[in-house]
């Protein structure tokens, strides 16, 4: 998790807070079954993170990946 996503309003395909209805009590003990739509929506929520890493990837590979100069790091005097 990034800071960013502390501040910011929530990303279509991440948590939905208004269907969070995981708090359970002492006297639940049955186990909790997942319906098609809840995995429907961890889903799409594993794709937009793989997405989202994927053009992280992109972005860090541009910083310090070689120069498009094509320079082998020796400096001429």
């Amino acid at each position: 998790m990034l800071l960013e996503d502390i501040y910011s309003k929530s990303v279509p395909g991440y948590q939905d807070l208004e269907d969070d209805n995981s708090q359970l009590d002492k006297s639940n003990v049955r186990k909790t079954r997942l319906t098609l739509m809840q995995i429907n929506k961890m889903r799409q929520m594993n794709d937009v993170r793989n997405y989202e890493y994927k053009e992280k990837l992109k972005v860090i590979q541009q910083q310090y990946g070689p120069d498009a100069a094509g320079g082998e790091g020796e400096m001429e005097f």
